[in-house]
């Protein structure tokens, strides 16, 4: 089963620390967000694998949009 990750509000994308294939446990980082001159670390909620890595550093998201996709 596949899990997406989204963002939580609208920011700028200043890392992506997932790839895909990647083993992940819960709290381990994905991607990083700034907004506000704020970091925000978005983290994994689940263990699983990335399928796919929706975004690219530079990029700007909206809040509820797909960050990131763990597979069981």
């Amino acid at each position: 089963m596949s899990h997406t990750v989204e963002s939580e509000l609208v920011a700028n994308v200043i890392a992506v620390r997932a790839t895909v294939g990647q083993k992940v446990q819960v709290g381990d980082e994905l991607v990083l967000l700034e907004s506000m001159k704020m970091e925000i670390p978005i983290v994994a909620e689940f263990a699983g694998t990335v399928a796919a890595v929706k975004v690219t550093v530079g990029d700007v998201v909206q809040e509820g949009e797909g960050l990131v996709v763990l597979d069981d």
